[in-house]
């Protein structure tokens, strides 16, 4: 469930779900301001969603980009894949990949450190271009996938178990440079 408060977008968390946007978006930059006010938790932002009740007969098909304490910038691949440098590395053995079900679908993030402490505020930018996803906490780049199986949807906020506020979401088009 979400609700607005003091000019905040807050997920409480339960019951679990998603805000999703109306309109198809493609090649933009999402700005977003969060902190877990307080306890740790988990929530994400689902880029390019599209079938809904795709995984668990809840979240649509999409790439998550991960929020969960510890964990911001990992993608979650739900039914859409997307590739990154060191897979083996970041997502474990190659037989073991899959967008569904048990499979491997996380692809962690490439630092520590990189979140502010519960209850301080976090600024997370994702950038959707052409099939390319980049994704940065607090000014570190901690992610940048390529190849990604969709390239256009909706964008989504998970409520998934943790109170989070949102006290910043802009979002901007962007063009592809020509080359």
């Amino acid at each position: 469930m979400f609700i607005k408060n003091e000019r905040m977008l807050v997920s409480l968390g339960t019951p679990g779900g998603h805000l999703i946007t109306d309109k198809l978006y493609q090649d933009y930059r999402l700005e977003l301001q969060y902190r877990f006010a307080a306890k740790p938790g988990n929530c994400g932002v689902l880029v390019h969603a599209s079938t809904p009740r795709a995984l668990y007969q809840m979240f649509p098909k999409s790439i998550e980009v991960q929020m969960m304490h510890q964990n911001a910038g990992d993608f979650w691949c739900i039914c859409e894949d997307i590739t990154v440098p060191n897979m083996v590395e970041r997502r474990g053995p190659k037989e073991k990949w899959g967008v569904d079900g048990d499979k491997n679908r996380r692809i962690k993030n490439l630092t520590d450190g990189s979140e502010a402490p519960v209850g301080e505020w976090n600024t997370m930018i994702i950038e959707c271009l052409g099939d390319a996803v980049k994704v940065w906490v607090n000014g570190d780049l901690v992610n940048h996938g390529t190849g990604c199986t969709v390239s256009k949807g909706q964008i989504a906020l998970q409520a998934e178990g943790s109170e989070v506020e949102f006290r910043k979401l802009e979002l901007q088009a962007i063009t592809k440079l020509s080359e």
